[in-house]
């Protein structure tokens, strides 16, 4: 593999696409959606993803038809039935023929069920699927990671240890090479059992010593304030190198990580590009709530994890 270009925002990563020269297939299953189609034909005109669309061919034309969207000289495959049409999708990327996958007019669950089939999927080899969300901090300009705010409900300590893993992966293929991972709770002490998450903190950082995690630091359990403020961390006299400049955050479970997730993108107005990973095959599972800029993003996230993985 070449060298990585420095990512330090989204648009650098959609920058970072475009330099990879042949433009990375997508497979939406199922397309007859209109804000997908918005999302999937905008990525298309930046040279970020070519779609493919999987699902009914008539109902996707007149989704297309009706926001005056040209998908002519897209590839369409007409596929109805919300399992074929994710089976589908999923075997486009078995046979090389798509980078990764997006998820259209199915349930996420159907979506992920389907890449985790043991015969017709890619299931990881270990570890789990997660979530992780990209996005530009909104106090110093450069690029961190929150996760997981969308896959996993109530992680235990080893699911945990899967989550962080894939984050970290996704941080090393966007150039950091020591990602800073912060353990989030609601206290830096440990308190157990009436606050589990702070003894998760506490067990995941003395595995980090010991190795588990390669090339990264890792502190638990953080405030998220002590994880983000250098002045908060200082006030309490809490140091190292991830207290203050965390570039992964790892929420206790998807309710506060869904809550820190939406608190950037609604009160901050925080772009956020959110992609699961974990299989070999990167899955874009956007909201209807997500802005377009969101889903622009995700797809361009999602298609450079998807080339750098086949390079």
């Amino acid at each position: 593999m070449d060298s990585l270009p420095i990512i330090r925002s989204l648009d650098d990563i959609v920058r970072a696409v475009q330099s990879l020269g042949d433009m990375p297939r997508v497979a939406i299953a199922r397309s007859a959606e209109d804000f997908v189609l918005r999302a999937g034909l905008h990525a298309y005109e930046q040279g970020v993803a070519e779609p493919v669309l999987i699902g009914d061919a008539d109902k996707t034309r007149e989704v297309a038809d009706r926001n005056g969207l040209d998908i002519s000289s897209l590839r369409m495959i007409h596929m109805p039935d919300d399992g074929q049409a994710v089976t589908e999708a999923v075997r486009l990327f078995r046979e090389g023929e798509v980078s990764f996958v997006m998820k259209g007019l199915v349930p996420t669950a159907t979506l992920l069920k389907a890449v985790l089939n043991k015969e017709t999927g890619v299931p990881p080899e270990t570890g789990i699927l997660s979530h992780v969300g990209v996005f530009t901090s909104p106090t110093d300009e450069r690029i961190m990671f929150v996760t997981d705010a969308g896959v996993n409900i109530a992680p235990n300590l080893q699911r945990k240890v899967d989550i962080l893993k894939n984050a970290i992966g996704v941080a090393r293929t966007l150039g950091i090479a020591k990602p800073r991972c912060a353990l989030l709770a609601a206290t830096e002490k440990v308190n157990y059992p009436a606050m589990p998450a702070t003894l998760d903190g506490d067990v995941i950082t003395k595995m980090a010593s010991k190795g588990e995690f390669g090339e990264a630091e890792v502190h638990g359990p953080l405030s998220l304030d002590l994880a983000v403020n250098l002045d908060s961390a200082a006030c309490k006299g809490v140091s190292g190198p991830v207290a203050g400049q965390a570039d992964i955050l790892l929420t206790p479970d998807i309710e506060s990580g869904n809550i820190l997730y939406k608190s950037l993108s609604s009160f901050c107005r925080v772009t956020i590009a959110g992609v699961v990973v974990g299989s070999r095959v990167p899955v874009v599972v956007p909201s209807r709530g997500d802005s377009d800029k969101s889903k622009f993003y995700s797809l361009a996230l999602a298609a450079y994890l998807g080339r750098r993985a086949q390079q």
